[in-house]
């Protein structure tokens, strides 16, 4: 199953080969789904690769090929073999990073229906970065790791969390929420311009973000300086 920007690009992508007899360019891929940059062009390209889709020619420029359209457009194209050599999606990741939204009752969501999540660029796991919000960059996420209510993605940079599991270049799922139960792990708005992923702990009247690293200082605040707006709920990793 494609999410529609898999589809979308697929469809561009076949539709100029056709009529041109060559692959589009990057710029035109991202002027055609109207994103804001490229890499969301090549997320969508390397998935498209994953799932038999599409294949790129080695050492050569612009060269894509369409090894198939989808089943629901070109009713006659193979199915792609599953064989132990096809290639593997990103690694899904559960571990106890604090508590967990129930999950969708499986038959509302399929256990193999990917969900396409907004990726918002890269939020410090070692000092606080104001998190970039790049609406044209998407991730996919297995449906079944996501609770109810609303969910996004960033992109994890720094160390300061790796004692609980989560690395440099990893990429966290977050579930929007305003609250948190203590010692859980939240994405957090410091001073109104700062974000941070750290393990939240309320201390009489202040507040403590705490790393997962001894050699990163836990930061105390005021109530008034620090708003809730994730909890962490799953990562995905590429090796």
């Amino acid at each position: 199953m494609l999410t529609r920007k898999q589809h979308e690009l697929l469809m561009f992508i076949d539709k100029h080969l056709r009529e041109t007899g060559f692959s589009p360019s990057f710029e035109e891929m991202k002027a055609a789904l109207n994103l804001k940059s490229k890499s969301g062009i090549h997320r969508l390209i390397t998935a498209l690769e994953e799932r038999g889709f599409l294949r790129r020619r080695a050492h050569r420029a612009r060269a894509l090929e369409v090894i198939r359209l989808p089943e629901a457009l070109s009713p006659k194209a193979p199915r792609a073999p599953k064989t132990p050599d096809a290639p593997l999606g990103p690694n899904v990741i559960r571990g106890p990073f604090g508590s967990h939204a129930p999950a969708r009752a499986a038959a509302e969501i399929p256990e193999s229906a990917p969900v396409t999540l907004p990726l918002y660029g890269r939020i410090a796991a070692g000092l606080p970065i104001e998190a970039l919000r790049d609406n044209g960059t998407s991730v996919d996420v297995p449906a079944t790791m996501l609770g109810n209510g609303d969910h996004y993605a960033l992109e994890v940079a720094g160390d300061s969390m790796i004692e609980a599991g989560i690395l440099d270049g990893d990429t966290v799922i977050i579930s929007r929420a305003d609250t948190a139960e203590n010692g859980s792990i939240v994405v957090a708005l410091v001073d109104e311009n700062e974000v941070t992923l750290k393990r939240i702990r309320r201390r009489g009247n202040s507040i403590a973000l705490e790393p997962a690293n001894p050699r990163h200082e836990t930061r105390i605040f005021g109530p008034d300086r620090v708003r809730v707006q994730g909890k962490l709920v799953g990562l995905l990793r590429r090796y």
